[in-house]
């Protein structure tokens, strides 16, 4: 159970949640504190396994049919497993959220229940967000900006213009990376019925829109003022990554899955960027 459990929770993710959060609580608060170490231990672990956990007991049926399941893209676990990874999820959660809500404020508060609630509606009837095109991408981001800003509203920011540009810049990136994530299960979502962003738009025109929100997600970080703006330039690498696929068939769409998984480990060389980048930031606003 605790492999299923690890498996389910995408440990290759778990830095994309938790990160968000830790920078920009850090940045916010200039503090090293509990309420740190509480909440990135949270968005890096029982975040994770909530969110992933949760849409592997429910995408199951429709998941057998993809090659692409039972391995780093996502666990394969057998129905017997089901109720307790749910109820294990929950409870991995559970004392993170009730700690965090005692040293939180009601903004804070609002905060993460938007982020838990999309956990769960993405992929859990009656709400099922992940089927309805454009909210599955929406939805998406929402799992990965919402700590970012949680991390803001807990350690006391301000959400001025640059930050605002930040935040939106990082909901575009997610939203164009569901998107093009999605271009790789046409085939297995139209054959369990799946109806996402991908197969209504079809892949070509779902790998463009990827392509104009990574486009406008760099053009805005040009707008937060230095060192932001070279932040920029790390949209070049997703961009590479995908354009390849702009023309890609439904029927061929399974061969971006190749670009995907370029995806994956560009996410990690523009962290350590982005890393340098927030280093200077508060050198420079110490």
């Amino acid at each position: 159970m605790i492999g299923d459990l690890f498996a389910a929770s995408r440990p290759l993710s778990w830095i994309n949640t938790a990160y968000p959060f830790a920078a920009a609580y850090l940045l916010a608060s200039r503090e090293v504190d509990v309420v740190l170490i509480v909440g990135t231990l949270f968005f890096l672990v029982p975040y994770n396994l909530a969110m992933y956990g949760v849409n592997d007991v429910f995408d199951y049926a429709s998941d057998l049919a993809n090659p692409r399941k039972g391995g780093v893209e996502g666990a394969l676990l057998p129905p017997e497993r089901h109720r307790g990874v749910l109820i294990a999820s929950a409870l991995a959660c559970l004392p993170f959220v009730v700690l965090l809500v005692v040293w939180g404020t009601p903004l804070s508060w609002l905060v993460l229940a938007v982020s838990l609630f999309a956990v769960v509606a993405y992929s859990a009837p009656p709400f099922r967000f992940k089927e309805l095109p454009v909210l599955d991408s929406v939805t998406s981001s929402v799992h990965f900006v919402s700590p970012a800003a949680y991390g803001v509203v807990i350690g006391g920011g301000v959400f001025d213009a640059p930050l605002v540009a930040v935040l939106l810049a990082f909901f575009l990136w997610g939203l164009a990376s569901h998107a093009f994530g999605a271009v790789q299960d046409v085939v297995p979502d139209r054959q369990a019925g799946i109806v996402s962003i991908a197969t209504a738009l079809g892949a070509a025109r779902t790998v463009a829109l990827a392509l104009a929100a990574w486009t406008a997600a760099g053009l805005l970080m040009l707008s937060t003022g230095q060192p932001g703006a070279w932040a920029a330039l790390l949209a070049i690498p997703y961009l590479l990554a995908a354009a390849p696929y702009a023309r890609v068939s439904d029927a061929d769409s399974a061969r971006a899955n190749r670009g995907w998984r370029h995806f994956l480990w560009i996410n990690y060389a523009c962290g350590f960027v982005v890393t340098v980048l927030l280093i200077v930031h508060a050198l420079r606003t110490a």
